[in-house]
């Protein structure tokens, strides 16, 4: 029981599926041969689950993709737990997540401990997205350069 009185009910349905959809990614990555074919892999497999999302999310997504990989080629794109994330040498530290994913009302980006977002006692660490205006681009464009530097 929790403190408020009601019993724990497990993961949901969707955190399940993004479970298996994680275990699947790293099982995948490992039976691949070279660096170079994990990378490409990698990346066509972001870009296919991009293409997998139903719009507004894929439009985000294909924005937020293009951003980082342009402002950021050092961040390698990889799918995790199911979702477009994008690593530095393997570590994930940003991620985008559709709202239909879970359910939720808006899109968001985020980002990792490994992110260098540090700002004094407390910084955000995640953005709720509705649409990607240039002004976001070039918000998101700047977080990432920070949070590699």
């Amino acid at each position: 029981m929790s403190n408020d009185g009601t019993t724990y009910q497990g993961f949901t349905a969707e955190e399940r599926a993004a479970m298996k959809e994680h275990a699947q990614d790293q099982k995948k990555a490992a039976r691949r041969a070279s660096r170079a074919d994990k990378a490409a892999q990698d990346r066509d497999d972001v870009l296919a689950k991009i293409a997998e999302m139903q719009e507004p999310d894929r439009v985000m997504a294909e924005r937020v993709h293009a951003v980082i990989t342009a402002g950021a080629p050092e961040l390698a794109p990889k799918l995790w737990y199911g979702m477009p994330a994008y690593a530095l040498d393997g570590k994930i530290v940003c991620h985008f997540q559709s709202a239909a994913k879970f359910k939720t009302r808006y899109a968001t980006l985020g980002f990792s401990d490994r992110a260098n977002l540090d700002d004094d006692t407390m910084w955000p660490v995640g953005f709720a997205l509705t649409e990607v205006t240039a002004q976001v681009e070039a918000q998101i464009a700047a977080l990432v350069k920070h949070a590699v530097s």
